[in-house]
């Protein structure tokens, strides 16, 4: 059991503790400490920078690869319209050649063969 009553408040320690504005700057260790955080400030910000900027160009990467897609599947479905198209040409092709066989060149064979 724990000997703590419910009145009692938890000392919080603080992730970065507040700096004395009277601080002495001449002081190498403030010094320091000051630089410390400037840097880690600017590599936040360099960071913030960095993310915006893949998140900006994965956003439009992603919105040309959508657009490249559905570019594919309208030239796919072109594609399977023409090719059924050259199938049916070529069909009409065979039945007009076999036509025009049996209708002049099985002539002249039956007359000469005379």
């Amino acid at each position: 059991m724990s000997d703590r009553g419910s009145d009692q408040t938890e000392a919080v320690v603080p992730f970065a503790p507040k700096l004395n504005p009277r601080s002495d700057l001449s002081d190498p260790l403030e010094k320091a400490g000051h630089l410390i955080l400037d840097m880690v400030r600017q590599a936040s910000g360099n960071a913030q920078a960095s993310y915006q900027q893949a998140a900006g160009m994965s956003r439009k990467l992603s919105a040309q690869l959508r657009s490249a897609e559905d570019r594919i599947r309208e030239l796919e479905t072109k594609l399977r319209h023409h090719e059924e198209r050259a199938d049916r040409a070529e069909r009409w092709l065979h039945h007009i050649s076999v036509e025009i066989e049996q209708k002049f060149f099985s002539r002249d064979r039956a007359e000469s063969i005379r």
